[in-house]
């Protein structure tokens, strides 16, 4: 049986399509890239819309999150989050402080604004 397309069917139009399919195919990508980026765009201006940037002055008391390396196992799943306080000493690029202790020892690597919160004193 003969289906509807097999009969519409012509080999020479065909190829004829496919050659010009072909031509405009660097047009294709070039329209699919600019909504790409348009849209790469949009999300970024949504994102940086709502991002509050949190930043720390040289001095200021932070505390620092408690990582798996270095929690203490003996005090399980009810150990501090947070341990500190400890003062910014430098700050060296967007997000990264080092740190020093309240006795004067420099932490040896600096430390993510992610994994620090403000410290405040209570009186």
């Amino acid at each position: 049986m003969a289906s509807i397309r097999r009969e519409v069917f012509h080999e020479e139009d065909n190829d004829d399509q496919l050659r010009i399919n072909l031509d405009c195919l660097d047009e294709v990508r070039d329209k699919a890239l600019d909504v790409t980026k348009k849209y790469q765009q949009k999300m970024n201006k949504y994102y940086n819309k709502r991002v509050k940037l949190r930043r720390l002055g040289i001095g200021d008391l932070v505390l620092r999150k408690v990582t798996t390396a270095t929690k203490n196992s003996a005090h399980g799943k009810l150990g501090p989050t947070w341990e500190g306080p400890y003062r910014v000493v430098h700050y060296s690029r967007q997000g990264s402080y080092h740190l020093e202790t309240l006795d004067g020892q420099k932490l040896p690597r600096p430390w993510n604004i992610e994994h620090l919160k403000k410290y405040h004193q209570q009186m």
